[in-house]
């Protein structure tokens, strides 16, 4: 999926908003089991802990880790940028060129394809 969405200010307030709306996404199309993962070692270990979030964002750190209490499973780690090319083709295309939603189910998405032909490469 890509997504607009407000003006953001940090690489936190938007890794935690585009988390928090991609795992809405998938709670809304039946998916019961997740892994998320991101390259924002701040964002995922504020979803991952336990502990109270008192920043700014902490009523979208506590709207996420709801979500994720909703699920059967889920997986929630912190992997390098290059590790994931696809998502970030993604994210570029949403934050230059994006204007309505989209989403692929089933499709790859055509923004990302070069990502997803080199991904497929690495394996």
């Amino acid at each position: 999926m890509t997504a607009s969405g407000p003006a953001v200010h940090t690489s936190d307030e938007a890794e935690l908003l585009a988390c928090r709306r991609a795992i809405e996404f998938a709670v809304d199309a039946g998916f019961s089991r997740l892994v998320i993962e991101g390259d924002n070692s701040n964002v995922i270990h504020a979803i991952s802990s336990s502990e109270d979030n008192t920043s700014l964002f902490g009523n979208v750190v506590e709207d996420i880790r709801h979500l994720i209490r909703g699920l059967l499973w889920s997986d929630i780690c912190c992997i390098r940028r290059g590790g994931n090319r696809v998502a970030h083709a993604l994210a570029q295309y949403a934050r230059h060129v994006l204007d309505e939603d989209l989403y692929w189910v089933e499709d790859s998405p055509p923004p990302a394809l070069d990502a997803l032909y080199h991904d497929r490469l690495s394996i």
